[in-house]
């Protein structure tokens, strides 16, 4: 959830904006604590995965390992990373220090969630993000299914849900209905018009969603 709200949001920000994101239930293992910095923007947290949605859009970024420990509140607390480690860093980078001074540079992890199975007439998804609306977000691209066939051919199955055809808008479902659709950021998302897929329906994220052509 915490990668996909990053990734609609962080490019309405200025020009050099600093995101410091800390959703970090990983605190105090051995994931690695992560500077990145691409054209417009810097971002500081852990590597889990939050920072996946922007780096797959962005073409030229790095990432550096925090250890430089000029940086850091001594002593670091094994379990609250943000206050120790995270903020500081994105405060000096605030005030000016210079992005290679952090630490060498380093690869992010993979996720732990997979990017969709994309197969002919078959595309496999999960759930990734539930919004405030109770809309449920997965992680297929709408332009994922244009591909191979237009939205309305495809079957969305999920749990015990099954939609037949994408629709455009919610407004083009009944009053509590249950449609699949392209939401704002263009991920396909399921709904219920006028009402919360997540808790009509217990949809959550890790929900496996399957797109079948009819």
């Amino acid at each position: 959830s915490a990668a996909f709200v990053l990734f609609t949001a962080y490019e309405y920000f200025p020009h050099g904006t600093i995101h410091l994101v800390v959703v970090d239930p990983g605190v105090g293992t051995e994931r690695k604590p992560l500077a990145i910095r691409t054209r417009s923007h810097f971002f500081v947290g852990p590597d889990n995965g939050v920072f996946s949605l922007v780096l797959a859009r962005e073409e030229n970024w790095e990432a550096r390992c925090l250890e430089n420990p000029r940086f850091r509140r001594e002593p670091v607390s094994m379990t609250f990373h943000g206050r120790d480690l995270f903020a500081p860093v994105a405060a000096h980078l605030a005030c000016g220090t210079s992005f290679d001074r952090l630490g060498p540079v380093c690869s992010p992890a993979e996720p732990p969630w997979g990017a969709p199975v994309i197969g002919k007439g078959r595309i496999e998804g999960e759930v990734i993000h539930v919004d405030r609306f109770g809309n449920a977000v997965t992680n297929v691209p709408i332009k994922d299914l244009e591909e191979q066939a237009p939205a309305q051919d495809w079957t969305v199955a999920a749990g015990d849900i099954v939609i037949t055809g994408l629709k455009g808008t919610y407004g083009q479902a009944r009053p509590q209905e249950v449609l699949g659709l392209a939401g704002s950021s263009g991920f396909v998302e399921i709904a219920v018009n006028q009402g919360s897929a997540a808790s009509l329906l217990g949809l959550g994220p890790g929900l496996k969603v399957q797109f079948l052509l009819a």
